[in-house]
């Protein structure tokens, strides 16, 4: 596997695990040595190049220990320090990075959990490590434009040069990124203000700002969702895997379809994007991709064979907190099965499969 192909596997083994990890030392054992040894591409098991409870004396600090150091040409180059998962990763926990940082010829200091990875540098003052990592790696969510960046930390591609002389605008593209994402989620004052300005002339009011409050919002949304359905049109075009048109359908189909469509102010959300592109896979063991089709409505997401809505393979219902995949019998009887995220709709991959071949 290339290096991408190894993060993705680490990663659906993370989503798998994490559930059950309570510890930092099974986190250690089940997410970060792994990340070292499969990612990095470093030998856990020798001490000249992965050094265990690394330890450096820090001026009056005796004995204080870094869970782990990358050690190229006899010196430490990489200084990791892990927590435990089911914590979220705060800048306190970074103490013994900043002070072994200071003492060491490493340029590059890692807070870890195992699922997220937060990396920094002395980009602010030499020496000594900054306060904001550099690039942020979300095992959950991995954000491919990183890899290359991880890579050239890797054994075979190590250009810690590289990295640094980068991190500059990692750092701020990264955070930009995150800011940007809090913003599409829960839109600021200070944003909503920014967007009101831009379409009403009239006084942002109180009562203004509550009304376009929600506007602002579904307006990103919406936003966020035509970029998606454009990419996905692109992908088809350029495959070659362009929808034809659907079969004649008799009065009944077309009313049905009509019912299906008759809402206009419909938002269709990035994981019911992904949902979909989960079940099509899966029912592409039995037909072709372009056969399988999705219609969104106020009441669920729907996924449909050859685009006819009497041939539905599954139902997506994620408009409440609890997710569920309904999935259909032979007299269209629906079952709604609960599912904690996307991932959940692998666990029927052989009932979507089956639902395919009754229409075949």
């Amino acid at each position: 596997m290339d290096f991408s192909e190894r993060l993705d596997s680490l990663a659906a083994k993370i989503k798998n695990q994490a559930g059950v990890i309570q510890t930092e030392e099974a986190a250690k054992n089940a997410f970060v040595m792994p990340f070292i040894s499969a990612i990095l591409g470093y030998d856990v098991f020798d001490p000249m190049e992965v050094v265990p409870e690394f330890t450096a004396d820090v001026g009056v600090k005796r004995g204080e220990k870094i869970d782990y150091a990358i050690v190229r040409g006899n010196e430490a180059q990489i200084l990791i320090e892990c927590k435990v998962s089911t914590g979220a990763l705060r800048l306190e926990h970074a103490s013994q990075l900043f002070r072994y940082f200071a003492v060491t010829n490493a340029r590059i200091a890692v807070l870890t959990n195992g699922i997220e990875w937060h990396f920094y540098t002395d980009l602010d003052a030499p020496n000594r490590m900054d306060a904001k990592p550099f690039l942020v790696l979300d095992m959950l969510d991995i954000d491919e434009t990183l890899i290359p960046e991880i890579q050239k930390l890797s054994k075979e591609s190590f250009d810690v040069e590289s990295i640094v002389n980068a991190a500059e605008e990692l750092k701020y593209v990264g955070a930009l990124k995150r800011e940007i994402a809090a913003q599409f989620r829960e839109p600021s004052d200070e944003w909503v203000k920014f967007f009101t300005s831009r379409v009403y002339e009239g006084a942002f009011t109180q009562r203004v700002r509550q009304q376009f409050t929600g506007l602002v919002g579904k307006a990103a949304q919406q936003f966020l969702t035509e970029r998606v359905n454009d990419r996905l049109k692109t992908a088809l075009v350029v495959g070659g895997g362009a929808v034809p048109a659907s079969p004649p359908q008799s009065m009944s189909e077309q009313a049905s379809d009509r019912d299906l469509d008759r809402d206009t102010d419909v938002v269709t959300t990035l994981e019911e994007l992904e949902g979909y592109q989960i079940v099509k896979a899966i029912a592409c063991g039995e037909v072709k991709p372009h056969r399988i089709a999705q219609r969104d409505s106020k009441s669920y997401f729907a996924i449909l064979l050859d685009d006819n809505n009497r041939k539905p393979i599954a139902r997506l219902h994620f408009n409440g907190k609890q997710k569920y995949l309904g999935l259909l019998d032979e007299d269209k009887v629906e079952t709604r099965h609960p599912i904690e995220d996307v991932d959940g709709i692998y666990a029927y991959s052989e009932s979507i499969r089956e639902a395919v071949r009754r229409y075949l």
